[in-house]
């Protein structure tokens, strides 16, 4: 509620440069206009806004593998929420995201983990366009053991 939201606003602008907004959100959610529209202007500060990539000519993500899994629709899409947590917790992935179909039902389903928590939801009906293959891309550490996760 708003007690919450003024309480961690205090904590966290304790952390944070003034010039940070907080924007309240729940799930992620915030609408685009929020934050497209908060009229920083950062373009005109950029050479104060130096990254740890600025001195790099080229730039890599070596310390990272990444592959795609096909897989058939499920019928218990907590069960395999639990299955993507197990591959996070034993195989070092960091990250998965895909869509899945779920066996008799007409809504696509979304999952996304980082590390072993797990979010899953219905987020739109399939469309006759639509590829129904179930597919979700993972990353993890270089040198993911990619049988051992398909077999999770």
């Amino acid at each position: 509620g708003t007690i919450f939201t003024a309480r961690a606003n205090a904590v966290i602008g304790k952390h944070v440069a003034r010039a940070v907004k907080i924007v309240p959100t729940s799930q992620g959610k915030v609408d685009p206009s929020v934050l497209l529209g908060l009229g920083l202007a950062v373009e005109d500060d950029i050479d104060n806004r130096k990254t740890h990539h600025d001195d790099e000519l080229d730039h890599e993500h070596d310390d990272f593998d990444s592959f795609v899994i096909d897989i058939a629709s499920v019928s218990n899409p907590d069960e395999l929420a639990q299955r993507v947590a197990t591959a996070a917790a034993e195989e070092n992935v960091l990250r998965v995201k895909g869509f899945v179909e779920v066996g008799g039902k007409p809504m696509r389903l979304l999952l996304q983990a980082v590390g072993p928590r797990v979010n899953h939801y219905y987020d739109r009906a399939w469309t006759a366009e639509d590829d129904r293959r179930s597919r979700l891309v993972v990353i993890g550490l270089k040198g993911l053991n990619r049988p051992a996760i398909e077999r999770i």
